[in-house]
């Protein structure tokens, strides 16, 4: 998930997403990644859902602090089996 913050990083707005995180696990999403970032988007979270809906739900929970743009994946070696 690539974001842009809406609000001004700061001490309450940081600590609203770490008990977010925190309350992911509890629905069975996993963070792998969290990063600050420089350039067009202010981070980037690398997470696994049981799925997209879950994934989505998330994106929707996260709106009040910031955008986000959302990517699907699936490893190297599971794409090549498509081929």
């Amino acid at each position: 998930m690539l974001s842009k913050s809406k609000v001004k990083p700061a001490k309450e707005s940081t600590s609203q997403v770490t008990k977010m995180f925190s309350e992911l696990k509890k629905k069975g999403i996993n963070i792998i990644g969290s990063y600050w970032t420089l350039g067009r988007y202010d981070g980037v979270l690398i997470f696994e859902a049981p799925s997209e809906k879950d994934a989505m739900k998330l994106a929707i929970d996260m709106r009040e602090v910031m955008t986000s743009e959302t990517l699907i994946a699936i490893p190297r070696e599971e794409a090549l089996k498509l081929l």
